[in-house]
């Protein structure tokens, strides 16, 4: 039987959030995002446009850790890989805002 797919990203951002209800995985998506803008900005700046290969490595590798350890689910990066990324760095926004509003 074939999954319903998400038609909209507010529909995405209520199922993102389902997937990632551990505060490790959570922390994990954080550190690899903002690892990975770090590393994107030092390969930039360096021209050593071989590292662009490590800035994806880096980034969904701390996430997809947390998914497979801590949250023990498969990440939404293999349906929804655009809404993924965008939902990644508004993650980094929620996580650090005051208000923690979903």
């Amino acid at each position: 039987m074939e999954e319903k797919r998400i038609q909209s990203y507010s529909e995405f951002w209520s199922f993102y959030l389902s997937q990632h209800q551990n505060r490790v995985c959570q922390v994990l998506h954080v550190f690899g995002t903002l690892g990975a803008l770090v590393l994107l900005a030092t390969v930039v700046s360096l021209q050593f446009w071989w590292g662009l290969l490590a800035v994806p490595v880096f980034g969904y590798g701390f996430a997809w850790i947390g998914h497979f350890v801590f949250e023990k689910n498969r990440p939404a990066t293999f349906q929804y890989p655009f809404w993924s990324l965008i939902s990644d760095f508004k993650m980094v926004y929620w996580f650090f805002s005051s208000s923690k509003k979903r």
